[in-house]
C-alpha cells in the first residue's frame, strides 16, 4: 500500500476530498443516509484526483430489504392492479438506488482522470438520487415503501466484473445496462398511462430526460479514452462485451435517445446487427 492509498478503516481520513464523500456515501446502508450523503457531497471539497482509496468491505452499503433474488424470480404484475403499478415503480427505484452507487463507485475507484470525469459522475449521482426520491415519494402514495418488493442485482454484479478496469465499466454500465433503459422507458411509460397512472407516467418521462445526458456521459468518457489508446470504439466494445460477458442486447431500440445519448451510425448499425 503506498502513501496515497487510505486503508478501509481509516475512511473518515479521506471524507474532506470529494472522492472520498463518494466513497462514505457509497458505504452507507441505510437509503435516507445515503441519499443525504449525495446531496451533502461538496463542490467546493478538493478532488484529490491522484489518491488511491482501499476499498472497505460490504461495498454498496444497502439496506436489509429489498431481498434480492436471481432476475428470473422478480416477478411481473398486472397494470390493471395498483400493486402491480408499485410493483413496476419499485423496480424502477431498485434501477436508480443501483445507478445512485454506480455513480458513487466511479468517482471514488478511478483515481488519476480529469477534473470534468469527476465533476459528470457526481452530478450523475445526484440526478439518480432525484429519480430515487421520485420514484420512493409515489410508491408511497400508492401505499408502498421501497423494500416491499424482492429486486435483482444486475447492474452492480457487473460493477464488480469491472471494478479493474475503466474502459470496460464505461462500455458495460452506462453503454450497456443503463442504456438498455433508454429502450425500455418509452414502453413503461405507456403501460403506466394506458393504466391510467398519468402520475408515474411523467415521472418516467423526467428519468428518461436525464438518463440520455447520463448514458452520453458515459459515451463521451469511453470514446475519449478510446481515443487516447487508439482503440476503434466499435470494435473495443465488442472485444469488452465478450470479455466480461456483457448480455446480448436485444431491440427494439430508442434510436433517437441513442443518437441524443450519443451513439453514431456505426454503433446503432453494430447494435442493430446483434
Amino acid at each position: 500500500m503506498d502513501s496515497n492509498t487510505i486503508p478501509s478503516t481509516q475512511l473518515g481520513a479521506g471524507t474532506d476530498c470529494l472522492r472520498g464523500q463518494a466513497l462514505a456515501a457509497l458505504a452507507a446502508a441505510a437509503w435516507p443516509e445515503k441519499m443525504a450523503a449525495v446531496r451533502t457531497i461538496a463542490d467546493s471539497a478538493t478532488l484529490d484526483r491522484a489518491r488511491e482509496f482501499a476499498a472497505p468491505a460490504g461495498l454498496p452499503g444497502r439496506p436489509p430489504r429489498p431481498e434480492l433474488v436471481a432476475p428470473g424470480l422478480v416477478k411481473h404484475r398486472s397494470m390493471a392492479t395498483q400493486e402491480g403499478r408499485a410493483a413496476l415503480l419499485h423496480a424502477l427505484a431498485h434501477i436508480e438506488f443501483n445507478a445512485v452507487n454506480l455513480a458513487l463507485d466511479i468517482i471514488w475507484r478511478f483515481a488519476g482522470m480529469p477534473e470534468a470525469f469527476y465533476r459528470d459522475w457526481l452530478r450523475v449521482a445526484r440526478e439518480e438520487a432525484y429519480h430515487f426520491d421520485l420514484l420512493r415519494q409515489r410508491l408511497a402514495v400508492l401505499g408502498f415503501s421501497y423494500g416491499d418488493f424482492p429486486a435483482h442485482n444486475g447492474l452492480w454484479d457487473m460493477a464488480e466484473r469491472t471494478r479493474g478496469d475503466l474502459l470496460a465499466r464505461l462500455a458495460l454500465v452506462p453503454r450497456t445496462l443503463e442504456a438498455r433503459g433508454l429502450d425500455a422507458s418509452p414502453m413503461i411509460r405507456n403501460k403506466l398511462a394506458g393504466a391510467g397512472d398519468a402520475e408515474s407516467a411523467a415521472i418516467v418521462d423526467i428519468i428518461l430526460r436525464d438518463e440520455i445526458g447520463h448514458v452520453a456521459i458515459g459515451n463521451h468518457w469511453f470514446k475519449l479514452l478510446c481515443a487516447q489508446a487508439g482503440q476503434e470504439p466499435v470494435a473495443c466494445y465488442a472485444e469488452l462485451a465478450q470479455r466480461y460477458d456483457a448480455p446480448r442486447l436485444r431491440g427494439p431500440f430508442n434510436l433517437e435517445a441513442r443518437r441524443a445519448a450519443g451513439f453514431d451510425d456505426d454503433e446503432l448499425a453494430a447494435l442493430q446487427a446483434g
